[in-house]
Order: C-alpha cells, then sequence, then structure tokens
C-alpha cells in the first residue's frame, strides 16, 4: 500500500461515489450508470487528464472482467451441464426418490430443506427452486407441511445458506476475494462455516414458530392448494435492482409442469428414450457424487495432515472441469457421439451468453470499488503499483481516529453495509464493496481480512439473495409456493436477523 501525506480530491470523489451507489441501491435502482460516472470522475480528479478518465470507463470494466473473468467461466460450464442434464431428465431423477421419504409435515420441512441445499451448493438456487418446488413440493404439501413453512424452507436453504457460502460455484467468495485482498479458499471456508450457523438457527427458528401450523397427511391438501391462485409480481418490482434476475430464471429454469403425483413424476422421466434411461440414472447418481468428490478434495486439507490445501483457482478449476466432462457425457449419451460434438458447443455457448446476461452488470460495478485498491487501481490508471494510491484505504486511515478498536463492531458494521448493499434485490452487488471495506479495515482493527469479508458477504447475500427482500428472487418461491410474498419475508425476518447476528458473533470468537 502506497503511503499518503493526506487526503486529495481523488479520495473523497470516490467516498462521494460509494455514498451514491449505496444511496442508488437503497432505492431498488440499477447501480451501473452510478459505477461508471463514479469511475470517471475518481479518474479525473485523480489525474487531472480528461482523456485518462474517459479510458477508465473502459479500463476498469475490464480489469474487473480479467479478474472475475473465471467466475463466470465456472457458471457457464456448470450452466452447460444443468442444460444438458435437463435433456436426460437425471436433475428430476436426482431428487425424486426424496417424495418417498416425506411421510409427514415434519419430515417434509427438513427434506425440503436439505435436498434445496444439496442441488443449489451444486448448481446455484435458481434451478433448484423449480427443480424442488416441481418435483418435492407437491409431496410435501399432501404431507401436511403448510407452503408458507415450505416456502421459508426453500428460501432459507437455498437462496440464504447455498448462496450466501456458494462454495462449489465460488462465484460469491472469488469476488470477494478480489475485492478484499485475501485467499479465496479462506473467504469460502469461512463463509461455508457461518451459512451454516445462520441456516441452522433460521431453519429451526422457523420450525418452532410454523410446527403448530402442520397438519395430518393428507390429499385435499395438495388439491386446495392446486386450486390457489398464483400470484406474479408486477414487472417493476420483478426488475428492481441490479442483477438480472427475470435472465437467471429464465436461464436456468424448467420448463416443465408442477409434478403432483407419482404418475405426473412418471410421466415425466418416460420422455426419456428407453435406450438412454440406463444412462439417465447413471449420471444422476454420478453427477452429485463426482461434486462431492470435489467438496472433499477442498475440505479434506482442513483434517487430514500433511494433506496440500487447493490453492488460488484451483478449486473452481475443479468445478469447472468435472462440470465439462460430465456435460459432454450427457449430451454424448443424449445425441450420439457425433451430434454431440455440436450439442456441447452450444450447451457451452449458452452458458456463456446466460453467464454475461445474469452477472455482466457486477463488471462496471466492481471496476469502481476495485479502485479503492492500489494493486487493482494501477492497472485501471495506467500507473506503477507503487505510485498508485489505495483510496479506500487511505479513507480508512485517516479515520482510524474513529473507528473503535473492537473487532465485535467492525464486523457488524461490515455486516450493516452487506445488508444495505442487498436491499436493491441482488445479493452480489455489493460484494465488491464489502470486500475492499473488509480488506481496508482489518488493518486498523486488528481483524482478519476474509473473516470480515465473510460476514459481508453473509449480508449481502442473505438480504438481497432471496430471504429479507421481497422484490429479490424470493418472488420466485412465493411463486411455487402460491404464497403472498411479503408474508414469506415476515415468517423469516426474525430467525434469518437473529441467525446473522449469531453467526457474526461465531466469526469474532472462532475466526
Amino acid at each position: 500500500m502506497a503511503e499518503t501525506v493526506g487526503l486529495v480530491g481523488a479520495h473523497w470523489m470516490f467516498l462521494i461515489g460509494v455514498g451514491v451507489i449505496v444511496l442508488t441501491m437503497l432505492l431498488r435502482a440499477n447501480v451501473v450508470v452510478p459505477s461508471v460516472i463514479a469511475t470517471f470522475l475518481v479518474v479525473l480528479a485523480w489525474t487531472g487528464n480528461p482523456v485518462t478518465a474517459l479510458g477508465s470507463i473502459f479500463t476498469a470494466s475490464f480489469v474487473a472482467a480479467r479478474e472475475l473473468f473465471n467466475i463466470f467461466l465456472v457458471i457457464a460450464l456448470v450452466t452447460a451441464l444443468l442444460n444438458a442434464l435437463k435433456e436426460l431428465r437425471s436433475d428430476v431423477r436426482m431428487v425424486e426418490p426424496f417424495r418417498a421419504v416425506m411421510k409427514n409435515a415434519h419430515v417434509a420441512f427438513f427434506v425440503l430443506a436439505a435436498i434445496t441445499y444439496c442441488v443449489s451448493l451444486f448448481f446455484w438456487p435458481t434451478p433448484a427452486v423449480p427443480l424442488v418446488s416441481a418435483v418435492l413440493l407437491p409431496a410435501a404439501i399432501a404431507a401436511g407441511l403448510p407452503p408458507l413453512a415450505a416456502a421459508a424452507a426453500i428460501a432459507i436453504a437455498g437462496q440464504g445458506m447455498a448462496l450466501s457460502s456458494d462454495y462449489v460455484v465460488g462465484v460469491a467468495p472469488g469476488i470477494s476475494a478480489k475485492a478484499s485482498g485475501a485467499a479465496v479458499s479462506v473467504i469460502a471456508d469461512r463463509a461455508l462455516a457461518l451459512s451454516i450457523v445462520t441456516g441452522v438457527v433460521a431453519l429451526t427458528l422457523v420450525y418452532l414458530s410454523q410446527r403448530k401450523t402442520f397438519v395430518a397427511p393428507s390429499g385435499l391438501l395438495l388439491e386446495r392448494w392446486q386450486a390457489r391462485a398464483v400470484g406474479h409480481a408486477p414487472p417493476a418490482v420483478a426488475d428492481a435492482g441490479t442483477m438480472n434476475k427475470p435472465e437467471i430464471a429464465v436461464g436456468t429454469g424448467r420448463d416443465q409442469p408442477t409434478l403432483l403425483t407419482e404418475s405426473d413424476v412418471e410421466r415425466e422421466l418416460r420422455e426419456v428414450e428407453r435406450r438412454r434411461v440406463k444412462w439417465s440414472k447413471l449420471l444422476a447418481i454420478l453427477t452429485p457424487l463426482a461434486f462431492l468428490a470435489v467438496i472433499s478434495l477442498m475440505v479434506l486439507p482442513l483434517f487430514v495432515d500433511g494433506m496440500p490445501p487447493l490453492k488460488g483457482g484451483q478449486a473452481a478449476s475443479l468445478v469447472g472441469g468435472m462440470a465439462t466432462l460430465l456435460m459432454f457425457l450427457a449430451a454424448g449419451t443424449t445425441h450420439g457421439p457425433r451430434r454431440m460434438l455440436d450439442t456441447s458447443a452450444d450447451h457451452v455457448t449458452e452458458g456463456f451468453v446466460f453467464a454475461f446476461k445474469a452477472m455482466g452488470s457486477v463488471l462496471p460495478i466492481a471496476g469502481f470499488f476495485f479502485l479503492g485498491n492500489g494493486e487493482t487501481a494501477a492497472h485501471i490508471v495506467g500507473l506503477a503499483p507503487d505510485q498508485t494510491p489505495s483510496l479506500l484505504f487511505d479513507l480508512i486511515r485517516h479515520g482510524q481516529d474513529w473507528i473503535p478498536q473492537n473487532q465485535f463492531f467492525v464486523a457488524f458494521g461490515v455486516l450493516i453495509v452487506g445488508m444495505i448493499t442487498g436491499v436493491d434485490g441482488s445479493g452480489f452487488a455489493g460484494l465488491p464493496l464489502t470486500g475492499t471495506l473488509s480488506g481496508a479495515l482489518a488493518p486498523v482493527s486488528g481483524g482478519d481480512a476474509a473473516t470480515l469479508a465473510a460476514v459481508g458477504q453473509m449480508g449481502s447475500v442473505w438480504t438481497g439473495g432471496g430471504t429479507l427482500i421481497p422484490w429479490s428472487s424470493l418472488i420466485a418461491i412465493a411463486g411455487f409456493a402460491r404464497v403472498p410474498v411479503l408474508d414469506a419475508v415476515r415468517v423469516m425476518l426474525v430467525p434469518v436477523l437473529i441467525g446473522l447476528v449469531v453467526s457474526t458473533i461465531f466469526a469474532v470468537i472462532v475466526f
């Protein structure tokens, strides 16, 4: 970090830009335009050169794309695998056996949560929600689980626990790591632990508060639920915020109707040609086992002495490589060796289109916040790293006298900032800010940058990812469960907030 004598105009312009972006998030508007304008003004104040400032609009996004491209690549490859599995109906086969386990509402609540979490961990919650809703939700309703409790279980497990850690796909920890300067693997491990603590607390509290509404199993419950009108969110609400949530829903969703009975499930599975049924079943087993093996390679070094941990982007590389091989296998068994060459390429192309449509708006946002870090700012402005100030770090250093030297205070401050940035309903748009802020506050507070980044990630994703904000992806869950989205928020609000408080205390004490 370069030493600075005092704050200059670029520092104040950066601070103003952060304030405007946060305010825009609070207003649930897209922050791409404010981020681009703020980048131009900061570099103009920094260099005094309008040509350099104009070029920074491009270079900031380019640097962000270079730093985050591995994330886009993983999203593209995992999406390609998911699309290939859909053609074989292997995704349905992965969750269909759990219908038989749902004997009563109590079991159904935790089965819904567990399966949603597992599928969301591998493929993100957006495809998990339609899949679980189509296959398992009707069985849970018939078992006596109220739709509101079912919606809460799916949202907390998928949009909360799985998405906030994003342990397998690695989008969230990757963005946090690039912004904070901490190791991806460390942030991912700590975010996984914090997401589990938050989720267990929230699920337990929701279960305790809703169990009085559980009823005995009955087929009439399914008929009543099916008769409900499905509410649709107004387009202005569904499109609010930074992330392209409609595109995410289209890119990873399912076209199949809700599978109400066993015969519906059997009819869906019969869509697979008889000669490919064995491959459909094999991939339904092989896919989760393969990803479990990858997760084992990530986790085992924490418990096995002498086993080298995965470094840098190795975890993302393993996920992407495994997804690619499985996609080739699925495409080959569906279309044959010759057509597989074309369909595999099509799946990869569709994956990249989806990745950039869904996540492309993060690039100019991250580009602005990367100006706060001297290492990435040097590439944006074109200066040597030792000649480039770290704007946010300098601001924190000059304001450290007003920052209490208390790790609990700093951790909860980062958590609150994350929750504020999540108000726009995106979940990921605030990660460049919480990551950069964590890297700047860690030396001042005596805390750990990776821990603070993981805490900020919890606040941003749990708030905007689809548990606390009614204009987030929670809209889709409420629609599938046929309950008012505001009722779902009310059920989860206190449990999730308590869970975030507990996990933040856990982070400071343990890490």
